[in-house]
Protein backbone atom coordinates (compact mmCIF):
# COMPACT_ATOMS: atom_id res chain seq x y z
CA UNK A 1 0.00 0.00 0.00
CA UNK A 2 1.12 3.33 -0.98
CA UNK A 3 1.80 6.33 1.45
CA UNK A 4 -1.67 8.18 0.41
CA UNK A 5 -3.84 4.67 0.78
CA UNK A 6 -1.84 4.05 4.00
CA UNK A 7 -2.87 8.10 4.86
CA UNK A 8 -6.57 7.22 4.13
CA UNK A 9 -7.05 3.88 6.07
CA UNK A 10 -5.47 5.75 8.60
CA UNK A 11 -8.34 8.92 8.25
CA UNK A 12 -10.89 6.22 8.16
CA UNK A 13 -10.01 4.51 11.46
CA UNK A 14 -9.03 7.94 13.40
CA UNK A 15 -12.08 7.97 15.05
CA UNK A 16 -12.13 4.29 16.69
CA UNK A 17 -8.11 4.91 17.60
CA UNK A 18 -9.60 8.25 19.47
CA UNK A 19 -12.22 6.30 21.48
CA UNK A 20 -10.22 3.32 22.22
CA UNK A 21 -7.73 6.20 23.72
CA UNK A 22 -10.79 7.38 25.59
CA UNK A 23 -11.22 4.11 27.05
CA UNK A 24 -8.04 3.65 27.94
CA UNK A 25 -8.18 6.88 30.23
CA UNK A 26 -11.26 5.91 31.15
CA UNK A 27 -10.44 2.48 32.60
CA UNK A 28 -7.76 3.67 34.81
CA UNK A 29 -8.53 3.07 38.66
CA UNK A 30 -7.22 3.14 42.22
CA UNK A 31 -5.98 -0.56 41.90
CA UNK A 32 -3.66 0.45 39.24
CA UNK A 33 -2.02 2.60 41.58
CA UNK A 34 -0.69 -0.88 43.82
CA UNK A 35 -0.02 -2.34 40.24
CA UNK A 36 2.50 0.71 39.08
CA UNK A 37 4.06 0.18 42.09
CA UNK A 38 4.81 -3.51 42.24
CA UNK A 39 5.82 -2.93 39.06
CA UNK A 40 8.63 -0.55 40.24
CA UNK A 41 9.62 -3.21 42.95
CA UNK A 42 9.49 -6.27 40.23
CA UNK A 43 11.75 -4.28 38.07
CA UNK A 44 14.10 -2.78 40.46
CA UNK A 45 17.72 -4.97 41.53
CA UNK A 46 16.62 -6.42 44.81
CA UNK A 47 20.82 -5.16 46.14
CA UNK A 48 19.21 -1.55 45.54
CA UNK A 49 15.61 -1.67 46.70
CA UNK A 50 13.45 0.75 45.47
CA UNK A 51 10.67 0.93 48.13
CA UNK A 52 12.16 3.91 49.68
CA UNK A 53 12.49 6.01 47.13
CA UNK A 54 8.22 5.65 46.01
CA UNK A 55 6.03 8.31 47.26
CA UNK A 56 2.56 7.83 47.32
CA UNK A 57 -0.31 10.43 48.01
CA UNK A 58 -0.66 8.24 51.17
CA UNK A 59 3.05 8.81 52.48
CA UNK A 60 3.42 11.84 55.27
CA UNK A 61 6.17 13.15 53.15
CA UNK A 62 4.70 13.06 50.05
CA UNK A 63 3.70 16.58 49.82
CA UNK A 64 7.08 17.74 51.12
CA UNK A 65 8.86 15.87 48.66
CA UNK A 66 6.65 17.42 45.75
CA UNK A 67 7.03 20.73 46.92
CA UNK A 68 10.94 20.64 48.00
CA UNK A 69 11.77 21.46 43.90
CA UNK A 70 8.86 23.81 43.16
CA UNK A 71 10.76 26.66 42.25
CA UNK A 72 7.65 28.74 41.05
CA UNK A 73 4.75 29.34 43.04
CA UNK A 74 2.30 29.31 40.15
CA UNK A 75 2.25 25.98 40.43
CA UNK A 76 2.25 25.03 44.07
CA UNK A 77 -1.17 25.82 44.40
CA UNK A 78 -4.46 23.53 46.18
CA UNK A 79 -5.92 23.19 42.41
CA UNK A 80 -2.75 22.25 40.90
CA UNK A 81 -2.93 18.62 39.82
CA UNK A 82 -0.65 16.47 41.30
CA UNK A 83 1.15 13.82 40.24
CA UNK A 84 0.01 10.12 41.17
CA UNK A 85 3.45 9.35 42.48
CA UNK A 86 6.69 10.52 42.74
CA UNK A 87 10.02 8.32 42.22
CA UNK A 88 13.05 9.49 43.75
CA UNK A 89 16.07 7.61 42.32
CA UNK A 90 18.65 6.08 44.31
CA UNK A 91 20.58 3.86 41.66
CA UNK A 92 20.27 3.45 38.04
CA UNK A 93 17.73 0.63 38.12
CA UNK A 94 15.53 2.62 39.51
CA UNK A 95 15.47 4.84 36.44
CA UNK A 96 15.14 1.72 34.67
CA UNK A 97 11.90 0.43 36.42
CA UNK A 98 10.63 4.02 35.48
CA UNK A 99 10.63 3.98 32.23
CA UNK A 100 9.65 0.41 31.61
CA UNK A 101 6.69 0.59 34.49
CA UNK A 102 5.72 4.06 32.96
CA UNK A 103 5.44 3.05 29.37
CA UNK A 104 3.63 -0.62 30.60
CA UNK A 105 0.91 1.34 32.91
CA UNK A 106 0.58 3.76 29.96
CA UNK A 107 1.61 6.75 32.92
CA UNK A 108 3.35 10.02 31.75
CA UNK A 109 7.05 10.42 33.34
CA UNK A 110 7.76 14.15 34.19
CA UNK A 111 11.73 14.23 35.21
CA UNK A 112 12.66 16.67 37.49
CA UNK A 113 16.59 17.70 38.56
CA UNK A 114 16.31 21.27 39.90
CA UNK A 115 12.56 22.52 39.32
CA UNK A 116 13.93 25.70 37.76
CA UNK A 117 11.97 25.33 34.60
CA UNK A 118 9.62 28.57 34.29
CA UNK A 119 6.39 26.78 33.25
CA UNK A 120 6.77 23.87 36.02
CA UNK A 121 6.34 21.07 33.19
CA UNK A 122 8.65 18.37 34.90
CA UNK A 123 6.22 18.37 37.55
CA UNK A 124 2.34 19.65 36.53
CA UNK A 125 0.40 17.68 33.26
CA UNK A 126 -3.14 17.46 32.36
CA UNK A 127 -3.05 13.38 32.35
CA UNK A 128 -2.09 10.96 34.99
CA UNK A 129 1.35 11.09 35.21
CA UNK A 130 4.24 10.66 37.95
CA UNK A 131 7.50 12.64 38.84
CA UNK A 132 10.89 10.90 38.40
CA UNK A 133 12.89 13.27 40.35
CA UNK A 134 16.51 13.05 40.05
CA UNK A 135 17.82 14.88 43.58
CA UNK A 136 19.28 12.03 44.66
CA UNK A 137 21.19 11.31 42.02
CA UNK A 138 23.91 13.94 42.64
CA UNK A 139 27.46 13.02 42.65
CA UNK A 140 30.29 15.16 41.33
CA UNK A 141 33.60 12.84 40.51
CA UNK A 142 36.19 16.13 39.38
CA UNK A 143 39.69 15.26 37.82
CA UNK A 144 41.91 17.66 37.26
CA UNK A 145 44.49 15.61 35.60
CA UNK A 146 42.25 15.43 32.67
CA UNK A 147 40.31 18.69 33.31
CA UNK A 148 37.05 16.50 33.61
CA UNK A 149 33.93 16.00 36.12
CA UNK A 150 31.06 13.17 35.89
CA UNK A 151 28.74 15.30 37.41
CA UNK A 152 25.12 13.35 37.67
CA UNK A 153 21.44 15.12 36.53
CA UNK A 154 20.24 15.87 40.00
CA UNK A 155 23.30 17.93 41.22
CA UNK A 156 22.91 22.01 41.31
CA UNK A 157 25.26 24.46 39.79
CA UNK A 158 26.27 25.53 42.91
CA UNK A 159 27.80 22.14 44.17
CA UNK A 160 29.43 21.69 40.79
CA UNK A 161 31.68 24.80 41.01
CA UNK A 162 32.31 24.12 45.18
CA UNK A 163 33.42 20.73 44.06
CA UNK A 164 35.41 22.32 41.53
CA UNK A 165 37.45 24.78 43.79
CA UNK A 166 37.76 21.82 46.31
CA UNK A 167 40.30 20.63 44.06
CA UNK A 168 41.53 23.89 42.18
CA UNK A 169 41.72 27.36 42.20
CA UNK A 170 42.56 27.83 38.63
CA UNK A 171 39.66 26.11 37.33
CA UNK A 172 35.74 26.25 36.84
CA UNK A 173 33.10 25.30 34.45
CA UNK A 174 30.76 27.77 32.08
CA UNK A 175 27.01 27.37 33.44
CA UNK A 176 24.07 29.47 35.02
CA UNK A 177 24.51 32.61 37.97
CA UNK A 178 21.68 30.83 39.66
CA UNK A 179 23.31 28.15 42.47
CA UNK A 180 20.25 26.27 42.60
CA UNK A 181 19.65 24.86 39.17
CA UNK A 182 19.82 21.11 38.72
CA UNK A 183 22.37 20.00 36.15
CA UNK A 184 20.58 17.68 34.14
CA UNK A 185 18.17 20.66 33.55
CA UNK A 186 20.20 23.04 32.66
CA UNK A 187 23.07 21.38 30.50
CA UNK A 188 20.69 19.47 28.32
CA UNK A 189 18.87 22.45 27.52
CA UNK A 190 21.53 24.44 26.39
CA UNK A 191 22.95 25.96 29.62
CA UNK A 192 25.01 29.59 29.60
CA UNK A 193 26.58 31.99 31.73
CA UNK A 194 28.95 34.60 32.32
CA UNK A 195 32.02 32.79 30.62
CA UNK A 196 30.24 31.82 27.47
CA UNK A 197 31.87 34.80 25.81
CA UNK A 198 34.92 33.22 26.74
CA UNK A 199 34.08 29.50 26.51
CA UNK A 200 30.59 28.82 24.86
CA UNK A 201 27.71 27.61 26.42
CA UNK A 202 28.04 24.71 29.31
CA UNK A 203 27.13 21.88 26.24
CA UNK A 204 29.59 23.49 23.96
CA UNK A 205 32.02 21.87 26.59
CA UNK A 206 30.00 18.22 27.49
CA UNK A 207 32.04 15.98 26.18
CA UNK A 208 30.55 12.74 27.58
CA UNK A 209 27.06 11.20 28.93
CA UNK A 210 24.97 8.47 30.21
CA UNK A 211 21.63 8.18 29.43
CA UNK A 212 18.97 5.49 29.52
CA UNK A 213 16.38 5.15 26.67
CA UNK A 214 13.20 4.33 25.87
CA UNK A 215 14.01 0.60 25.91
CA UNK A 216 15.38 0.84 29.68
CA UNK A 217 19.20 0.47 28.01
CA UNK A 218 22.08 2.48 30.04
CA UNK A 219 23.89 4.05 27.69
CA UNK A 220 27.27 6.67 27.21
CA UNK A 221 28.64 8.28 24.45
CA UNK A 222 29.79 5.50 21.95
CA UNK A 223 26.98 2.78 22.42
CA UNK A 224 24.24 5.91 21.82
CA UNK A 225 25.41 7.43 19.21
CA UNK A 226 26.11 10.59 17.76
CA UNK A 227 23.34 11.36 16.61
CA UNK A 228 21.52 10.95 20.48
CA UNK A 229 24.89 12.57 22.22
CA UNK A 230 24.21 15.34 19.97
CA UNK A 231 20.55 15.19 20.41
CA UNK A 232 20.60 15.59 24.53
CA UNK A 233 23.45 17.99 24.39
CA UNK A 234 20.87 21.13 23.82
CA UNK A 235 17.83 19.55 22.74
CA UNK A 236 16.48 18.83 25.75
CA UNK A 237 17.47 15.12 27.04
CA UNK A 238 13.70 14.44 28.57
CA UNK A 239 12.78 14.54 25.19
CA UNK A 240 15.12 11.50 24.55
CA UNK A 241 15.34 9.93 27.70
CA UNK A 242 16.75 9.99 31.41
CA UNK A 243 20.10 11.71 31.60
CA UNK A 244 21.73 10.06 34.54
CA UNK A 245 25.27 12.25 34.20
CA UNK A 246 27.63 14.09 31.79
CA UNK A 247 30.70 14.88 31.62
CA UNK A 248 32.12 18.29 30.85
CA UNK A 249 35.51 19.91 30.19
CA UNK A 250 36.83 21.98 32.82
CA UNK A 251 37.84 25.59 31.72
CA UNK A 252 41.04 27.69 32.98
CA UNK A 253 40.34 30.56 35.67
CA UNK A 254 42.28 32.91 37.07
CA UNK A 255 43.00 33.03 40.60
CA UNK A 256 41.60 36.99 40.56
CA UNK A 257 38.54 38.24 38.99
CA UNK A 258 36.88 41.01 38.88
CA UNK A 259 33.21 41.74 39.11
CA UNK A 260 31.07 45.25 39.82
CA UNK A 261 27.58 46.14 39.88
CA UNK A 262 26.92 49.86 38.50
CA UNK A 263 23.28 51.45 37.89
CA UNK A 264 22.46 54.76 36.34
CA UNK A 265 19.12 55.96 35.88
CA UNK A 266 17.67 58.07 32.98
CA UNK A 267 18.23 61.41 34.97
CA UNK A 268 22.06 59.77 35.24
CA UNK A 269 22.35 59.77 31.33
CA UNK A 270 21.49 55.86 31.21
CA UNK A 271 20.06 56.56 27.46
CA UNK A 272 23.72 57.35 25.87
CA UNK A 273 25.40 54.68 28.47
CA UNK A 274 22.84 52.69 27.33
CA UNK A 275 23.25 53.41 23.61
CA UNK A 276 27.30 52.32 23.98
CA UNK A 277 27.04 49.19 25.63
CA UNK A 278 25.33 47.45 22.95
CA UNK A 279 28.15 48.26 20.78
CA UNK A 280 30.69 47.39 23.44
CA UNK A 281 29.70 44.33 24.83
CA UNK A 282 29.37 42.04 22.64
CA UNK A 283 32.25 43.20 20.41
CA UNK A 284 35.03 43.78 24.08
CA UNK A 285 37.84 41.24 24.84
CA UNK A 286 36.37 37.86 25.67
CA UNK A 287 37.25 38.17 29.37
CA UNK A 288 35.06 40.53 29.87
CA UNK A 289 30.79 39.71 30.29
CA UNK A 290 28.19 42.57 31.39
CA UNK A 291 25.26 41.69 32.04
CA UNK A 292 22.44 44.88 31.59
CA UNK A 293 19.17 44.92 33.40
CA UNK A 294 16.50 47.45 33.08
CA UNK A 295 13.57 47.89 35.76
CA UNK A 296 11.41 50.80 36.39
CA UNK A 297 11.95 52.39 40.13
CA UNK A 298 11.44 55.38 41.91
CA UNK A 299 13.55 58.36 41.60
CA UNK A 300 15.22 59.22 44.72
CA UNK A 301 14.79 63.04 44.64
CA UNK A 302 11.90 63.32 42.56
CA UNK A 303 9.67 60.67 43.39
CA UNK A 304 8.75 59.93 39.88
CA UNK A 305 9.10 56.75 37.90
CA UNK A 306 12.09 56.32 35.82
CA UNK A 307 13.94 53.21 34.14
CA UNK A 308 17.31 52.28 36.22
CA UNK A 309 20.11 50.48 34.16
CA UNK A 310 22.21 48.37 36.19
CA UNK A 311 25.56 46.79 34.61
CA UNK A 312 26.75 43.44 36.47
CA UNK A 313 30.23 42.40 34.77
CA UNK A 314 32.19 39.68 35.33
CA UNK A 315 36.03 39.95 33.62
CA UNK A 316 38.44 37.34 33.85
CA UNK A 317 41.41 39.49 35.57
CA UNK A 318 42.33 41.70 37.71
CA UNK A 319 40.87 45.72 38.52
CA UNK A 320 44.02 47.53 37.06
CA UNK A 321 43.60 45.51 33.91
CA UNK A 322 39.46 46.39 33.64
CA UNK A 323 40.01 49.49 34.41
CA UNK A 324 42.17 50.29 31.81
CA UNK A 325 40.10 48.35 29.10
CA UNK A 326 36.77 50.05 30.17
CA UNK A 327 38.30 53.56 29.93
CA UNK A 328 39.41 52.49 26.77
CA UNK A 329 36.54 50.91 25.31
CA UNK A 330 33.33 51.91 27.43
CA UNK A 331 34.28 55.05 28.98
CA UNK A 332 30.76 56.38 29.53
CA UNK A 333 29.88 53.90 32.08
CA UNK A 334 32.35 55.66 34.33
CA UNK A 335 33.97 52.50 36.17
CA UNK A 336 35.91 53.51 39.28
CA UNK A 337 38.29 51.71 41.07
CA UNK A 338 35.66 51.55 44.16
CA UNK A 339 33.39 49.60 41.99
CA UNK A 340 35.09 46.93 41.46
CA UNK A 341 35.71 43.83 43.82
CA UNK A 342 38.55 41.58 43.32
CA UNK A 343 37.74 37.92 44.44
CA UNK A 344 38.13 34.37 43.31
CA UNK A 345 35.87 33.01 40.60
CA UNK A 346 34.02 30.94 42.98
CA UNK A 347 33.21 33.92 45.41
CA UNK A 348 31.87 35.50 42.00
CA UNK A 349 29.32 33.23 42.05
CA UNK A 350 27.72 34.38 45.31
CA UNK A 351 28.17 38.03 43.37
CA UNK A 352 26.04 37.41 40.95
CA UNK A 353 23.35 35.69 43.07
CA UNK A 354 23.27 38.52 45.49
CA UNK A 355 24.89 36.99 48.02
CA UNK A 356 27.09 38.96 49.90
CA UNK A 357 30.42 38.27 49.07
CA UNK A 358 31.91 37.32 52.45
CA UNK A 359 29.76 34.83 53.26
CA UNK A 360 30.93 31.19 53.63
CA UNK A 361 31.53 29.81 50.40
CA UNK A 362 29.50 26.51 51.94
CA UNK A 363 26.48 27.85 50.80
CA UNK A 364 26.77 27.24 47.42
CA UNK A 365 25.77 23.33 48.85
CA UNK A 366 22.48 24.71 49.85
CA UNK A 367 19.93 23.58 47.44
CA UNK A 368 17.26 26.00 48.29
CA UNK A 369 16.77 29.33 46.07
CA UNK A 370 17.06 32.59 49.02
CA UNK A 371 13.45 33.85 47.81
CA UNK A 372 10.54 31.57 46.25
CA UNK A 373 8.11 33.85 43.95
CA UNK A 374 4.85 33.48 41.80
CA UNK A 375 6.59 34.03 38.13
CA UNK A 376 6.35 34.20 34.06
CA UNK A 377 9.63 34.33 31.85
CA UNK A 378 10.16 35.27 28.07
CA UNK A 379 12.84 35.43 25.64
CA UNK A 380 14.12 37.19 22.45
CA UNK A 381 17.48 37.74 19.84
CA UNK A 382 18.59 40.95 18.94
CA UNK A 383 20.77 41.25 16.12
CA UNK A 384 20.66 44.91 15.00
CA UNK A 385 21.29 47.94 17.44
CA UNK A 386 18.43 49.46 18.64
CA UNK A 387 18.61 53.58 17.77
CA UNK A 388 18.45 56.31 20.93
CA UNK A 389 14.74 57.01 19.67
CA UNK A 390 13.97 52.99 19.91
CA UNK A 391 15.85 53.27 23.32
CA UNK A 392 13.54 56.09 24.66
CA UNK A 393 10.72 54.57 23.22
CA UNK A 394 11.21 51.28 25.01
CA UNK A 395 11.75 53.68 28.29
CA UNK A 396 8.42 55.02 28.04
CA UNK A 397 6.52 51.74 27.36
CA UNK A 398 8.31 50.21 30.52
CA UNK A 399 7.39 53.37 32.49
CA UNK A 400 3.76 53.00 31.13
CA UNK A 401 3.75 49.14 32.11
CA UNK A 402 6.12 49.79 35.68
CA UNK A 403 6.39 45.99 36.52
CA UNK A 404 8.60 44.50 33.61
CA UNK A 405 11.74 43.80 33.76
CA UNK A 406 14.36 43.13 30.75
CA UNK A 407 17.69 41.16 31.56
CA UNK A 408 20.20 41.62 28.43
CA UNK A 409 22.73 39.53 28.21
CA UNK A 410 25.63 39.89 25.23
CA UNK A 411 27.02 37.61 22.97
CA UNK A 412 29.64 37.19 20.55
CA UNK A 413 33.85 36.01 21.35
CA UNK A 414 33.56 32.07 21.55
CA UNK A 415 29.56 32.44 20.80
CA UNK A 416 30.56 33.59 17.06
CA UNK A 417 32.97 30.69 16.34
CA UNK A 418 30.32 27.74 16.71
CA UNK A 419 29.08 26.20 13.98
CA UNK A 420 24.67 26.65 14.46
CA UNK A 421 24.68 22.92 13.66
CA UNK A 422 27.28 21.82 16.23
CA UNK A 423 24.68 21.59 18.80
CA UNK A 424 20.81 21.65 18.62
CA UNK A 425 21.40 25.27 20.58
CA UNK A 426 21.38 27.51 17.52
CA UNK A 427 21.74 31.05 18.47
CA UNK A 428 25.54 31.46 18.16
CA UNK A 429 26.68 34.03 15.05
CA UNK A 430 24.70 37.48 14.17
CA UNK A 431 23.14 37.55 17.82
CA UNK A 432 23.97 40.94 19.49
CA UNK A 433 22.42 39.92 23.20
CA UNK A 434 19.72 37.33 24.50
CA UNK A 435 16.64 39.16 26.40
CA UNK A 436 15.18 37.38 29.33
CA UNK A 437 11.67 39.16 30.29
CA UNK A 438 11.03 38.61 33.82
CA UNK A 439 7.90 39.00 35.63
CA UNK A 440 8.12 38.89 39.62
CA UNK A 441 5.14 38.90 42.30
CA UNK A 442 4.59 37.94 45.73
CA UNK A 443 0.79 37.67 45.87
CA UNK A 444 -1.19 34.27 45.15
CA UNK A 445 -4.68 34.68 43.08
CA UNK A 446 -5.44 34.56 39.50
CA UNK A 447 -6.19 38.32 39.01
CA UNK A 448 -2.56 39.65 40.24
CA UNK A 449 -1.18 36.27 38.59
CA UNK A 450 -2.82 37.14 34.65
CA UNK A 451 -1.87 41.06 35.58
CA UNK A 452 1.52 40.43 35.81
CA UNK A 453 1.81 37.84 33.23
CA UNK A 454 -0.06 40.50 30.71
CA UNK A 455 2.13 43.01 31.51
CA UNK A 456 5.30 40.77 30.38
CA UNK A 457 3.39 39.85 27.12
CA UNK A 458 2.68 43.59 26.77
CA UNK A 459 6.08 44.26 27.17
CA UNK A 460 7.24 41.41 24.96
CA UNK A 461 4.82 42.60 21.90
CA UNK A 462 6.27 45.88 22.33
CA UNK A 463 9.95 44.79 21.65
CA UNK A 464 8.77 42.76 18.25
CA UNK A 465 10.35 45.48 16.03
CA UNK A 466 13.78 45.38 17.66
CA UNK A 467 14.28 41.73 17.77
CA UNK A 468 14.81 38.74 15.77
CA UNK A 469 12.05 37.82 13.35
CA UNK A 470 11.52 34.61 10.77
CA UNK A 471 11.39 32.74 13.18
CA UNK A 472 11.29 35.35 16.05
CA UNK A 473 13.58 32.92 18.08
CA UNK A 474 13.50 32.10 21.58
CA UNK A 475 15.91 30.19 24.25
CA UNK A 476 15.20 26.90 25.36
CA UNK A 477 16.10 27.50 29.40
CA UNK A 478 13.90 30.12 29.48
CA UNK A 479 10.42 27.81 28.95
CA UNK A 480 7.93 30.03 27.35
CA UNK A 481 4.03 27.99 26.92
CA UNK A 482 3.19 31.17 25.34
CA UNK A 483 5.13 29.85 22.03
CA UNK A 484 2.47 27.09 21.75
CA UNK A 485 1.76 23.55 23.53
CA UNK A 486 1.75 19.69 21.70
CA UNK A 487 -1.30 17.62 22.87
CA UNK A 488 0.68 14.59 21.01
CA UNK A 489 -2.60 14.01 18.52
CA UNK A 490 -1.84 11.24 16.47
CA UNK A 491 -1.95 13.45 12.73
CA UNK A 492 -1.47 16.70 15.29
CA UNK A 493 2.18 15.99 16.62
CA UNK A 494 4.77 17.42 14.29
CA UNK A 495 2.96 20.83 13.47
CA UNK A 496 1.91 21.71 17.11
CA UNK A 497 5.91 20.99 17.87
CA UNK A 498 7.05 23.11 15.04
CA UNK A 499 5.57 25.82 16.00
CA UNK A 500 7.55 26.31 19.41
CA UNK A 501 10.22 23.67 18.02
CA UNK A 502 11.84 26.22 15.18
CA UNK A 503 12.06 29.01 17.59
CA UNK A 504 13.70 27.15 20.30
CA UNK A 505 15.94 25.18 17.29
CA UNK A 506 15.82 26.69 14.32
CA UNK A 507 16.92 24.65 11.23
CA UNK A 508 18.44 21.84 13.76
CA UNK A 509 14.54 21.06 14.92
CA UNK A 510 13.77 18.96 12.09
CA UNK A 511 17.28 16.46 12.56
CA UNK A 512 16.08 16.01 16.36
CA UNK A 513 12.44 15.19 15.24
CA UNK A 514 14.40 12.34 13.27
CA UNK A 515 16.28 11.77 15.94
CA UNK A 516 13.10 11.41 18.54
CA UNK A 517 11.41 9.00 16.24
CA UNK A 518 14.20 7.15 16.04
CA UNK A 519 14.80 6.38 19.80
CA UNK A 520 11.85 6.96 21.30
CA UNK A 521 9.19 6.15 18.46
CA UNK A 522 6.26 5.76 21.23
CA UNK A 523 6.72 9.32 22.25
CA UNK A 524 7.03 8.14 26.13
CA UNK A 525 9.25 10.98 26.96
CA UNK A 526 6.99 13.65 25.86
CA UNK A 527 6.07 17.19 27.63
CA UNK A 528 4.17 20.39 26.50
CA UNK A 529 7.18 21.74 24.96
CA UNK A 530 8.93 17.99 23.75
CA UNK A 531 10.57 17.31 20.42
CA UNK A 532 7.36 15.76 18.58
CA UNK A 533 7.65 12.10 16.57
CA UNK A 534 6.47 12.46 13.21
CA UNK A 535 3.11 12.16 12.70
CA UNK A 536 1.62 8.63 11.58
CA UNK A 537 0.91 9.48 8.46
CA UNK A 538 4.64 9.96 7.75
CA UNK A 539 5.44 7.23 9.92
CA UNK A 540 3.33 4.93 8.00
CA UNK A 541 5.95 4.49 4.98
CA UNK A 542 8.03 2.12 7.83
CA UNK A 543 5.10 0.47 8.72
CA UNK A 544 3.65 -2.62 6.09
CA UNK A 545 -0.11 -2.90 5.18
CA UNK A 546 -0.57 -6.06 7.28
CA UNK A 547 0.98 -4.94 10.08
CA UNK A 548 -0.86 -1.78 10.31
CA UNK A 549 -4.13 -3.31 9.86
CA UNK A 550 -3.45 -6.55 12.02
CA UNK A 551 -2.60 -3.30 14.75
CA UNK A 552 -5.96 -1.82 14.76
CA UNK A 553 -7.89 -4.67 13.85
CA UNK A 554 -6.78 -6.20 17.71
CA UNK A 555 -7.51 -2.76 19.17
CA UNK A 556 -10.74 -2.43 17.70
CA UNK A 557 -11.61 -6.30 18.83
CA UNK A 558 -10.75 -5.17 22.34
CA UNK A 559 -13.12 -2.47 22.10
CA UNK A 560 -15.83 -4.52 20.81
CA UNK A 561 -15.07 -7.56 23.37
CA UNK A 562 -15.59 -4.94 26.41
CA UNK A 563 -18.68 -3.17 24.95
CA UNK A 564 -20.08 -7.03 25.24
CA UNK A 565 -19.23 -7.32 28.47
CA UNK A 566 -20.85 -3.83 29.38
CA UNK A 567 -17.46 -2.85 30.68
CA UNK A 568 -17.31 0.43 28.83
CA UNK A 569 -18.55 2.69 31.03
CA UNK A 570 -16.70 5.89 32.05
CA UNK A 571 -14.35 4.96 35.60
CA UNK A 572 -12.80 7.29 37.89
CA UNK A 573 -9.10 8.35 36.90
CA UNK A 574 -6.12 8.15 38.70
CA UNK A 575 -5.74 11.14 40.92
Amino acid sequence: MGALSAKTLLLLLLPIVMLLSLVCAASATNSAHNTFVQCLVNHSEPSHPIAEAIFTPNTPSFSSVLQAYIRNLRFNTSTTRKPFLILTPLHVSHVQAAIICGQKHNLQMKTRSGGHDYEGVSYVAEDPFFILDMFNLRSIEVDIATETAWVQAGATLGEVYYRIAEKSRKHGFPAGVCPTVGVGGHVSGGGYGNMMRKYGTSVDNVVDAQIVDAQGRLLDRKSMGEDLFWAIAGGGGASFGVVLSYKIKLVQVPETVTVFQVQRSLQQNATDIVYNWQHVAPTTSNDLFIRLILEVVKDAHEGTKTVRATFIALFLGDSKTLLSLMSETFPQLGLRQSDCIETTWLRSVLFWDNIDISTPVEILLERQPQALRYLKRKSDYVKKPISKEGWEGIWNKMIELENGVMFFNPYGGRMDEISPSATPLPHRAGNLWKIQYQANWNQPGEVVANHHINVIRELYKFMTPFVSKNPRQAYLNYKDLDLGTNHHGFLSSYSEGSVYGVQYYMDNFNRLVQIKTKVDPGNFFRSEQSIPVLGLVGRAKMVTEKSLISILLCLGANWIWKLSQGRFKRQKTIQ
